[in-house]
């Protein structure tokens, strides 16, 4: 039974130790594989295609070249007219261009070359960014939900999509109730003390009726911090932490292992063995 517990406790350590580093490992290589697979892709396939239609006049295509290319390519040709589709001219340009990317499309889509699309849409983002810090850029965006919340399916959907990405993304704005501005409130009941992000001003209708500024607070369930429940408080009842609200999650996630001003994450699993009377 003595080796049972040293192997437990030694399993027990190096789960705790790699299992963090593994995660966020996973995490990192999910979120580039899923922008690779859905949005590099494209632009890659794109950039070749430029690169092919740029260069297919510089390339040969013989009449074998052309019959493999009609066949692969146009299926709805019968056998009878591949000579004769082979001879226009649109046709060899395709060729030309198909012939091209098959050079290309090993390397800048499904090679090492493909990170390329993935750098083209972490700049294209950052560049969209700096165009809605523009007073044009703002004016065009609003026109475009304009739309959006004008149109039947997308105003049921977008709304509340919008809030949950502004809630995670949003910056702090000056003289504004931030989302990470993080708040201790009692909760559920009085002497209980639970941790809540700041989501927006109270109810005017109840600020009123009680002569008091409100504060909207969500406090999220642990460790989904994605839900919670959403009380209104007055702003006076609550306690302002000197905390982010990524310090937060971690504490939410972690189910209140991780804290803020803890100067270790977790104890590792001790391996010392009690003495033998």
């Amino acid at each position: 039974m003595k080796i049972t517990r040293v192997f437990k406790g030694y399993f027990l350590r190096g789960l705790a130790v790699l299992l963090p580093t593994i995660l966020t490992i996973w995490l990192f290589v999910w979120g580039y594989t899923f922008i690779q697979d859905n949005i590099s892709i494209h632009i890659n396939r794109g950039l070749v295609h430029l690169v092919a239609l740029a260069k297919q006049g510089s390339v040969e295509v013989s009449d074998a070249d052309l019959e493999e290319y009609v066949r692969k390519h146009k299926t709805h040709v019968k056998e009878a007219d591949i000579q004769t589709h082979i001879k226009r001219l649109d046709v060899a340009k395709e060729a030309r261009i198909q012939k091209v990317k098959d050079r290309l499309e090993p390397f800048w889509v499904k090679g090492s070359g493909a990170i390329a699309g993935f750098i083209i849409a972490l700049i294209s983002v950052c560049v969209f960014g700096a165009l809605l810090a523009s007073y044009v850029g703002r004016s065009l965006w609003r026109r475009i939900e304009k739309f959006i919340m004008n149109t039947p399916f997308l105003r049921r959907v977008y709304p509340y999509v919008k809030q949950v990405t502004d809630f995670l993304l949003a910056q702090e704005e000056e003289g504004a109730l931030s989302i990470s501005r993080v708040v201790a409130v009692e909760y559920p009941r009085e002497g209980i003390w639970s941790l809540g992000l700041v989501t927006g001003s109270g109810l005017r209708k109840v600020s009123t009726t009680v002569k008091k500024e409100f504060v909207t607070v969500l406090i999220p369930t642990s460790p989904t911090p994605f839900t919670g429940f959403v009380i209104m408080i007055p702003k006076d009842s609550t306690i302002d932490m000197d905390i982010t609200i990524e310090q937060a999650f971690r504490f939410f996630i972690s189910g209140g292992v991780i804290t803020p001003d803890a100067k270790t994450v977790v104890e590792l699993p001790s391996l010392e063995m009690p003495m033998e009377q």
